[in-house]
């Protein structure tokens, strides 16, 4: 079983950073996928960044691009998500995902395409 715990949600005032964690355990991380979504109140959940551990690859957000940058700590089986320049529109319960296996380069961005679920961390942006 796969176990996803992310951490570094807070509040934090619009244009700032904030860096979340996401630990994971029980399996061999270099062979998935791992992808930040995230859910603002009454909206769907929707995709943020992913990463393809084994090939380095990686694809965001159209809405974050240039501001959020996904990344993993293999020995650590930890994968994180910088986000700098925050707005008020960032403000969601953020979600870590993984994905069994790969298929090359390619890097995996619907909900539905990810297995393992953590519980959320919420980033409220004030204006």
């Amino acid at each position: 079983q796969v176990r996803l715990v992310e951490s570094g949600g807070g509040l934090v005032q619009a244009g700032g950073s904030l860096r979340l964690s996401c630990a994971a355990s029980g399996r061999t991380f270099s062979m998935y996928t791992m992808g930040w979504f995230r859910q603002a109140p009454g909206k769907e959940r929707e995709f943020v960044a992913a990463l393809n551990w084994s090939f380095g690859s990686t694809d965001y957000a159209d809405s974050v691009k240039g501001r959020f940058t996904i990344s993993g700590d293999i020995a650590k089986n930890t994968v994180y998500l910088q986000m700098n320049s925050l707005k008020p529109e960032d403000t969601a319960v953020y979600y870590c995902a993984a994905r069994r296996g790969y298929t090359g380069t390619y890097v995996y961005t619907g909900q539905h395409e990810y297995d393992y679920w953590g519980q959320g961390t919420q980033v409220t942006v004030s204006s």
